[in-house]
């Protein structure tokens, strides 16, 4: 007996009793792999005969004027082609491609909008799709109605092997000709051995649908969605507006704490001078006191001005790099931590920074939130890549859900190509992995 997670369930589990290999032919994903192989030589046929007599209509007609318009209204038809097709594999294959960029014309007019077309290289893989899925769609529709077909046919055949029984001799005639030859089934054991050739093919088929449906996702993922260029282009926009955003958060909260606090401080401090002054040739004790007070409020000050400045980017991450710079932040943690750096050399300043930054956030999440007794923090390089582990053995629980600092830090390191990855059961430990380019 198996257990299987349906969608929409949460943990409740749906059992069955059948293996996977005998629920495959019943499964609501084969039938519907049955159905796009199904409609895709029908369709192929139509997007085929279409697109190819309109490409060689246009290339034929460049020599006038009305060649360029045939081909744009071609690539126009082959785009809304693909978004019928992106339709079909999203009901039935269930994968999301996204739509590519629009066809933007710099001016208004026909003659613009015919050059944006021609230009678009998303409208001609669109085109090129509808050209080589018909061969594809002819080959999967023969495979996969031929396994179907032969295969429920032969399973089921003694519920209908009465159509092929010899009238004079009560055998089963499955073939004869003119020659004498003949191939019949007269006992049940050839029966049955027909049926488990059968029950072979049945099992075979859903295996065979997704071969052949594989084939046509890799098409419909690489003609038919957005470009490679046009995804990177919308993921550094979205990059971007991660890091303004960012950017953005750090200066309120650099704003906030020298409002809060060491400006607070030098504030109070200048009217306790003021005052020591007023006092000095009347109370001089008193003032002296006061002298005494503004003092250590300048060590206070200047020590919370220095953390907000190691906050952001020590002095000792500059001058000596990370092993340092993680080592002073591992001596101010709550929790002893065991810092192990082993790199090369020093990767970009802007990726030690961060990386920096990660550590100093996972180690004040140790310190707040996991009632550890120990900690470590490792730095190494693999290829291209700077690594970054952080675990405890603390109460566990940590999660990027929910805007937890966990998620800020998720997308400050994806802004810069990087990725977060949170180990951390109920009771622990929690092992916390970072990954950022090199970027030398």
């Amino acid at each position: 007996m198996s257990t299987e997670y349906g969608p929409g369930r949460g943990t409740a589990p749906r059992r069955h009793f059948l293996p996977p290999v005998l629920r495959a032919p019943l499964e609501a994903r084969t039938w519907r792999e049955f159905g796009y192989v199904l409609l895709g030589l029908p369709i192929g046929v139509v997007l085929f005969s279409y697109s190819l007599i309109m490409l060689v209509t246009g290339l034929g007609m460049l020599v006038t004027f009305l060649g360029a318009p045939i081909l744009a209204a071609t690539l126009a038809s082959a785009r809304g082609f693909g978004a019928m097709e992106r339709a079909r594999a999203r009901l039935l294959l269930g994968m999301d491609i996204g739509r590519p960029a629009p066809v933007r014309a710099k001016k208004g007019g026909l003659l613009a909008w015919t050059g944006a077309l021609l230009r678009s290289g998303e409208s001609w893989r669109n085109l090129l799709y509808a050209l080589v899925q018909f061969p594809w769609a002819v080959f999967s529709f023969v495979v996969g109605v031929t396994f179907w077909a032969t295969g429920w046919g032969v399973l089921t055949f003694p519920l209908w092997q009465w159509a092929y029984r010899d009238v004079n001799g009560g055998r089963i005639v499955l073939f004869h000709d003119t020659s004498g030859t003949t191939v019949d089934l007269g006992v049940p054991l050839q029966t049955a051995l027909v049926c488990a050739l059968g029950l072979v093919l049945v099992i075979a088929t859903p295996y065979v649908l997704r071969g052949l449906t594989a084939v046509d996702r890799v098409m419909v993922g690489a003609l038919l969605g957005p470009s490679r260029l046009e995804s990177r282009v919308s993921e550094l926009e979205s990059d971007r507006g991660v890091v303004v955003d960012t950017a953005a958060a750090d200066l309120r909260r650099i704003e906030r704490d020298l409002h809060d606090g060491a400006q607070a401080r030098l504030v109070a401090l200048a009217m306790d001078l003021g005052l020591a002054k007023e006092k000095l040739a009347e109370d001089p004790e008193a003032a002296a006191r006061m002298v005494d007070e503004a003092h250590g409020e300048v060590k206070t000050a200047l020590q919370e001005l220095r953390d907000l400045a190691r906050g952001i980017h020590p002095a000792v991450l500059t001058d000596r790099g990370l092993d340092a710079a993680l080592s002073s932040l591992a001596a101010r943690c709550t929790v002893p931590v065991k810092v192990e750096v082993d790199l090369p050399e020093r990767p970009a300043p802007a990726i030690e920074g961060i990386a920096y930054f990660t550590v100093s956030e996972l180690l004040q999440n140790i310190s707040k939130h996991s009632a550890a007794r120990t900690a470590t923090a490792d730095v190494w390089q693999s290829q291209d890549r700077l690594l970054i582990q952080v675990s405890d053995d603390g109460v566990g629980g940590a999660d990027t859900a929910g805007g937890s600092g966990l998620s800020g830090l998720a997308d400050r390191l994806g802004a810069m190509d990087g990725v977060l990855v949170v180990d951390s059961p109920q009771g622990g430990p929690t092992r916390i992995t970072a990954e950022l380019p090199w970027r030398e």
